[in-house]
């Protein structure tokens, strides 16, 4: 997730989901979201130029849908 503030996005999973979360670093624009082995969300430079990279709230939502809590931690 190098292309979004990464740290503030894993601060806020850990925050609102309850998790833990890695983050690995990696060439400006790539990133990928996996829960549980999974791959949910990809992203690369060519989204950056386009203004596709998800914002917090989206990856948030993903994560949260991947492991099927409606709101708060655990």
């Amino acid at each position: 997730m190098s292309a979004l503030p990464s740290a503030r996005v894993a601060a806020r999973l850990r925050r609102e989901l309850g998790i833990e979360v890695d983050e690995i670093p990696s060439h400006y624009g790539d990133f990928t979201v996996i829960v549980d082995g999974e791959a949910i969300r990809r992203g690369h430079a060519v989204a950056v130029v386009f203004g596709q990279i998800p914002n917090a709230e989206q990856i948030v939502a993903d994560v949260r849908e991947r492991l099927g809590r409606s709101s708060g931690a655990g």
